[in-house]
């Protein structure tokens, strides 16, 4: 698209918002970019951009920016009710997110992947599958590569397959994928959404400006609204009717065996319905079946996900740091085998543990709580499962060496998010696994 002669001011200057401001530069804009964040961080992106032409205002002074701009352009990890993003709206300057941004920039077909877990395996294993078929396809979005960067490329990618979360969403209007996949939907976010309902809306918002032209890709356990895309579903779940269903450790479409899961490098049912969701996307676009199997046969699951991290005295350690909800936790306690020491807890997202203390007392012998919700975890589970309190992580993982037995597996799936002790997910997880690396064996 071409937006010569137009001023654009980019909302924050993480990575998103960095490539979205070199996506319109590159496509004729005026572009300023504010971010009232610390200043620190940002100086050398606020340098690259500024010597490619772009206006960078940082810290306080990004308030005080006159608002005579076109459009203003929203970073998705910018809740839109903070001063930054009001302010441009307050003063009549249409607002659009980073993910609509660069879908109206793209030049190929997308597949939208969304769910409260999953999506990040799934947009993974569906780019590789694609690729495979000899559809040439990448992968972006949520999953670290912004949308934008790829949009700008997009004329050599016949797909490009956007992982894509449910603030990414909030702020869509045109947005229109070929292709649009539900996972699974379960409780989150209920420190920024006032109820659940709100929460699945914004999530639902992927289907909005779908035709019958274009495809549904849904979790047959899931209820949702009448869709106008053509529908394909899947599910582990037994007895519940589907395209692609999960029987006998095997991943069947249409009743009949396509590959089993002991072929792949993935566990567990959820990791099938994940590698059900890609395939189906993959016939959505005319990829052949069999051409994907190689791929789903050696794609390795990203970091952070049930991650096997070491083996010590006869202990299995495990990293699940991606586990920020409840559903993701239920996930990882399903998979074990044998005795088990759960390290979970971190920051008050707004739901309560309660639900699963029937499980946690069926899959381990004890917990180990960290963070803020660690009191009212225990609370939830004391009647359980024996829980311990920790005053950090390092506390933890050696409370879980103590409590840990011969055979035993210790799993860290924390089952919320991380932010009051780390930046991200990614960082919570590579310090256990620092502090796993450090344990010396008896």
């Amino acid at each position: 698209m071409d937006y010569t002669g137009k001023k654009v001011a980019v909302l924050g200057l993480g990575r998103s918002g960095a490539a979205a401001a070199r996506l319109l530069l590159d496509e004729g804009a005026t572009v300023t970019v504010l971010d009232s964040g610390d200043p620190t961080p940002r100086r050398r992106t606020a340098e690259v951009l500024s010597t490619r032409g772009a206006q960078v205002v940082l810290g306080g002074d990004a308030l005080l920016c006159d608002q005579d701009f076109d459009f203003a352009v929203l970073s998705p990890g910018i809740d839109p009710l903070v001063p930054l993003a009001r302010r441009p709206v307050e003063a009549g300057v249409p607002l659009l997110g980073e993910i609509e941004l660069a879908f109206r920039s793209c030049r190929c077909p997308v597949v939208a992947i969304t769910g409260t877990n999953g999506k990040t395996t799934t947009t993974g294993l569906t780019a590789s599958l694609l690729n495979a078929a000899g559809i040439r396809a990448e992968a972006c979005g949520n999953i670290g590569l912004p949308f934008s960067e790829v949009a700008g490329r997009s004329a050599a990618l016949e797909v490009a397959v956007v992982e894509i979360s449910s603030f990414q969403l909030e702020t869509t209007d045109a947005f229109r994928p070929r292709v649009a996949v539900w996972t699974n939907f379960s409780a989150n976010h209920l420190d920024r959404y006032p109820d659940i309902e709100s929460y699945r809306d914004a999530k639902l918002r992927i289907f909005a400006r779908q035709t019958g032209e274009d495809y549904a890709v849904v979790n047959a356990r899931e209820s949702l609204p009448s869709l106008r895309a053509k529908k394909l579903t899947f599910t582990a779940a037994p007895s519940i009717p589907a395209d692609f269903t999960f029987a006998q450790d095997t991943i069947q479409h249409l009743g009949r065996p396509v590959l089993p899961i002991s072929e792949t490098r993935l566990r567990g049912p959820h990791n099938a319905e994940n590698l059900m969701a890609a395939l189906a996307a993959g016939l959505c676009l005319g990829a052949d079946l069999q051409k994907m199997l190689p791929a789903a046969r050696t794609f390795t699951a990203p970091p952070h996900r049930c991650e096997f991290v070491r083996e010590v005295d006869g202990v299995i350690w495990i990293n699940d740091s991606k586990s920020t909800n409840l559903n993701a936790l239920e996930q990882a306690l399903r998979g074990l085998c044998g005795g088990a020491v759960l390290i979970a807890g971190g920051k008050n997202k707004g739901f309560d543990f309660a639900p699963l203390a029937k499980l946690v007392s069926e899959r381990v012998h004890d917990v180990v709580l960290i963070g803020e919700m660690r009191e009212s975890i225990a609370r939830d589970w004391a009647q359980a499962v024996p829980c311990h309190s920790a005053d950090s992580l390092a506390d933890a993982v050696a409370q879980a060496r103590q409590l840990a037995r011969d055979g035993d597996t210790v799993l860290f799936s924390p089952g919320t998010s991380s932010f009051d002790m780390f930046r991200s997910y990614e960082e919570r997880g590579d310090f256990f696994k620092q502090l796993t690396h450090q344990i010396q064996p008896k």
